[in-house]
């Protein structure tokens, strides 16, 4: 079942002792503002799949965050949100992962939860119920089986 979230209310997560983020829904919208962003399009045809995860992540953190606690510069103090502090963030390494999981992957979630029932294997009896009663552990394994009489 998919649940809708009909509210479109922006979120705290906690993605470290004393580090959350505000976060707005992730949207369709968002996510395909994020794919077109240009730091996605100027990636090399043969950049990582970790490259492409590491920018994908910061074109939608830029999109979606919309304040944040516990953030400081080199001194300590407190900074406001700003694109180049939200990638300073995510190439932390516990704080990209954190964001992936909790922000992220949520919205990715839901192509596996399509349906209840687990998938059958190939075949189409694959589902059935053995009805056939096991084989006579008795008999030798050498016996042949008897000869159908003729007609």
């Amino acid at each position: 079942m998919i649940r809708l979230n009909l509210t479109a209310a922006p979120e705290w997560l906690e993605l470290a002792p004393g580090l959350r983020l505000q976060v707005a829904p992730l949207t369709t919208a968002l996510m395909v503002s994020a794919r077109a962003d240009a730091a996605i399009n100027a990636l090399p045809e043969d950049a990582s799949q970790e490259e492409l995860a590491l920018v994908m992540a910061k074109s939608v953190a830029r999109r979606a965050v919309l304040d944040w606690e516990g953030v400081g510069d080199a001194m300590g103090t407190n900074v406001q949100v700003s694109p180049d502090g939200i990638d300073a963030l995510l190439e932390i390494w516990p704080v990209f992962e954190a964001f992936q999981t909790q922000y992220v992957a949520r919205g990715l979630l839901l192509d596996q939860e399509k349906n209840a029932s687990a998938p059958l294997p190939s075949g189409p009896s694959a589902g059935a119920t053995a009805i056939a009663r096991p084989a006579n552990p008795t008999r030798a394994a050498s016996a042949t089986a008897p000869t159908a009489r003729p007609d």
